[in-house]
This record gives structure tokens, sequence and C-alpha cells, in this order.
């Protein structure tokens, strides 16, 4: 009689255990269809290994297996975070969680899971009716002084994707130690029975509210602070292109251009709505340049506009485009140029209202792979420069050790795209940097210039600041590890530095 090994037994109990666990006809299926084939590498990679709770939360491909996001991962992973909120969050059954989701295949119902976890253990939940631009559940921590937020969102990613990002009761994407004792409370936390199913009630129950009226008014209300020129906004004759990229910014950039007292803009129909296929696009990234924006431009022409503002699918990323009046060539600006325009335009309205905070109390924030024009601005003009590690998680964070020190924060970004004004939202947020880039280019438009001549101007007196980003894709988590820990024992010295900007 053959004797099985034992990682073929562990493999076995781990499907085993699946199989008693999921109630998804789907990845049920998946399963058996895997064992079916002897399919045992896809069965060793989905279920020898779990899905990583990392500084931010989950994001990987949906499908069945542990190391994959689905049902059973994300119930969970909600239990695992209900019962940590209610061993380290003394509030938590007062001031309750924020919940939020975007367009994409299962975000509603991985919602509706994670809040009826909470739901259970007697914590108080604001789950948003409809989908929510992630701004808007980082915004909602922070104004109803709840313990945590989560949105179920996988941002920019393929369709395939989905995910699960955290923010702490600060509004801030949490940082250790709490996503290393999250993930201890999760894998204490895997059992699961009927009532982890139910989600029929969630709707309705008393301990939750749909916090989308309140949130929405006080964000507006909040961003109002940032507008500089409403009245000259209302008669702009910048006229705007917009693409929400078959995400969830059309409803959020309406309101935000009423704000600033904008005109309408004219919407990228086909990419206008959430649509969890993205069928126009292969990758819904706007970062990823004329390959994601070539409706938008193909609307722009045919409107004989030239300037074009895009969100990414979750719209806490902003791109834009613009037509050079003399050339007609259309370009594309990276998020090292926006920031520079950015940079200059949140100091000029810092000095336009005479400001009693002085420059040496103000403070600039970008991560270390991101252009450093704003070290270059901040020498020059007198104000701060900080600088973080990788991820939006660490700008923020530093944003709020500075306040706490009554310092200001003028502007963050790091160069994917991603911008914090002030600090309206402890995230990058693509809604308000969208209003007050179109102000920018308004005002600039009035003087008769175009972005990409106030560009050349900062460059002149700050410096040229040139960049050349690109990445690798690599989905392999052995692979991945091998990489970084030959970065960093190069040579075979432990903890060698390496100039490598980042690699995911």
């Amino acid at each position: 009689m053959h004797k099985q090994q034992p990682d073929a037994l562990l493999l076995n109990s781990k499907i085993e255990e699946w199989m008693r666990w999921d109630r998804n006809e789907k990845t049920r299926g998946e399963v058996h269809t895997l064992v079916t084939e002897g399919n045992v590498a896809e069965l060793e990679r989905r279920f020898m290994s779990r899905i990583e709770f990392g500084t931010a939360g989950l994001r990987g491909r949906m499908a069945a297996g542990i190391s994959m996001m689905n049902d059973v991962v994300v119930i969970q992973t909600s239990q695992g975070l209900s019962n940590y909120l209610l061993a380290c969050q003394p509030e938590v059954k007062e001031r309750g969680v924020v919940v939020g989701f975007d367009g994409r295949h299962n975000s509603k119902k991985w919602a509706h899971f994670l809040a009826a976890a909470m739901i259970r253990k007697g914590i108080p939940v604001y789950l948003f009716t409809n989908v929510a631009p992630t701004p808007f559940v980082a915004f909602g921590v922070k104004h109803l002084k709840a313990v945590c937020g989560v949105v179920i969102t996988a941002s920019h990613n393929p369709k395939q994707d989905n995910g699960y990002k955290v923010y702490w009761d600060n509004g801030a994407q949490i940082v250790s130690p709490h996503d290393k004792k999250i993930s201890q409370s999760i894998l204490e936390s895997l059992e699961m029975d009927d009532a982890s199913w139910d989600i029929s009630g969630v709707l309705t129950h008393s301990l939750r509210k749909d916090p989308t009226a309140e949130v929405e008014a006080a964000y507006f209300d909040e961003l109002s602070k940032y507008v500089q020129y409403k009245q000259q906004n209302s008669s702009c004759d910048l006229k705007m292109v917009y693409t929400a990229m078959h995400g969830v910014g059309w409803n959020a950039v309406q309101s935000c251009l009423l704000t600033f007292g904008f005109p309408p803009c004219i919407p990228v129909k086909e990419q206008m709505l959430p649509d969890p296929e993205f069928p126009t696009v292969t990758f819904p990234n706007p970062e990823e340049g004329k390959s994601a924006m070539n409706l938008a431009i193909k609307t722009a022409d045919e409107n004989n506009l030239s300037f074009i503002m895009a969100n990414d699918p979750d719209a806490d990323r902003l791109c834009i485009a613009e037509k050079n009046d003399s050339s007609g060539e259309w370009k594309i600006f990276n998020g090292n140029e926006m920031a520079a325009l950015l940079g200059w335009w949140c100091w000029h309205c810092h000095q336009l209202k005479g400001s009693h905070k002085p420059a040496d109390s103000c403070y600039m924030v970008a991560s270390t792979v991101s252009s450093k024009i704003l070290l270059s601005m901040a020498e020059l003009e007198g104000f701060n420069f900080a600088e973080t590690l990788t991820g939006f998680k660490w700008i923020a964070n530093k944003t709020i050790d500075l306040e706490n020190a009554r310092k200001t924060v003028l502007f963050g970004f790091e160069e994917a795209i991603g911008f914090m004004i002030g600090s309206l939202t402890y995230d990058k947020d693509g809604v308000s940097a969208l209003g007050v880039l179109y102000e920018l280019a308004a005002y600039l438009n009035r003087q008769g210039k175009q972005l990409h001549q106030q560009l050349e101007t900062i460059y002149e007196k700050y410096g040229h600041h040139l960049n050349n980003n690109s990445y690798f894709i690599c989905h392999d988590k052995e692979k991945i590890k091998h990489i970084f820990t030959r970065i960093r024992t190069m040579s075979g010295a432990p903890d060698t530095v390496c100039l490598v900007s980042s690699i995911s």
C-alpha cells in the first residue's frame, strides 16, 4: 500500500478543511475540478500558504483557496479583525467601523460579509449602501471618529483581482504592529458556521447605519476650504474631459466640480459608470498612459478640447493629459510632474491666504521613490520637506505625527499618481486632487499658459528633475522573497544597501 508523504497529507487536510468551510458553489467547483484533474501544483499554490495580511490589508486574485481572495478568506479575515478590535479598542462598540466597497465583482457581497461579522460581535457598522470612492472611507473614519475603516477594493488592479484595505482610528492605513497582530487574530478565528454566511439582515440591522449623506456633505464642506477662485472658475474657458475608468468616481467628481464652481465636464461615456469587466481597457490604471487613456483622448479630440482628467477605478489616484496648443501633441503627465505642479500650487495658495503660519512650520511630504522636486522647493522657499518609506501609509502617518507636533502639512505625494491635499484625508485622494489641479489649470489658462509651460517655469526656478520609471510584475511569492533576500544580502553581507526603488 502506497504511503502518502507528509506534504500530501497536509495538502489533503487543507483541501478537506476548505470544502467543510466553503458554501460558494463556484469556488467549491474550482477545487473539485483541480482535484479531479490531479493538478497538485495548482492545489499547492492555492492551499499551502495563506494570502498575507500586509500593512494595508489583502489584495490578490479572486479564486478558490486560502492564498486567494474569496468568500472564505474575507469572512475569516473579518472575524479576525473584529476580534482584534474588541481586544485592543475599548470603545469599538461605541465608535464602530466604516465599511465601503467599489464596483468590482464580489465587492458589495464581501462588504456585507464584513459588516455581518462586526454586527455579530456587537460592533456598530457604518456601511455605505452603494459604491463609494476609497477616499470617502478614509475621510469617514476621521469624521465619524470610528475605530477602523475597511474598503473592499483592488484599486487599479486587473479585473481578476480584489482586496481588503484597512484604516486605523487615525484615518490612515494601518502600520506595524497592527498588521502582524491582525494576522495572528485571523489565524485564531478561522472556524465558520451557519451564522458566518448569513448576510440577509445586514442592511436593516439596528447596528448598521448608512454614512453616505453625512460623509459626503462633510467631505465637500471641508474641501471647499481649498477653493481659491470659485467666482472665476464659474466662467472657466478650459473645458475638461473626465473618465472614471469604469470605476466609482463619476458622482463624486460632479460634486467636486460644484464645490469649486466649475461648469459640467464632458464624460467618457463608455467608462463613466462602474463595470467590473473593465471592457475598454486591459489595465484600468490611467498611469499606464495612452493605452488606458485612448478613449479619453478620442473624446477630447471629438469635442475639440485640450484637457483630460482621469481617476482610477476607486478614485484614489489622479492622472491628467493636455494637448499642446502649438504642436497639437498630447502629453500625459506622470506622477512626479503632477506633484511639481501641485506642490507649486499648494505653496502659492498658502501665500495667497496670507497665512499666519510661517514657512518654517509648514511641510510637504513624499516617499523615497518619488521625485525630490518638493525638497528643492522647500530649500528655496523656506518650508520643510519630509521623506518617508514607500507607501501612502507612511506619508499619512508622518503627516499625523507632524500635525500632532503643531506643524502644517500642505501637500503629500507618491510618484504612482497618488496625491494628498493638505490633511483632508490621510491617504491619497483622487477627488480632491482633481478639484485642486483643475483650479490650477484654469488659473494658468486665464494667464494664457498651459500646464507644460508652467512645469518648465517650475524647473527653471527650482531645478530640472528627471525620472524614468518602470516596473516588473511578479506573482510568485517565493521568487519575490528570493529577490529581496539577494538585495538585502548582496555580496554576502547582511543589510547591504542597494539602490533599487521598488519591486511589486
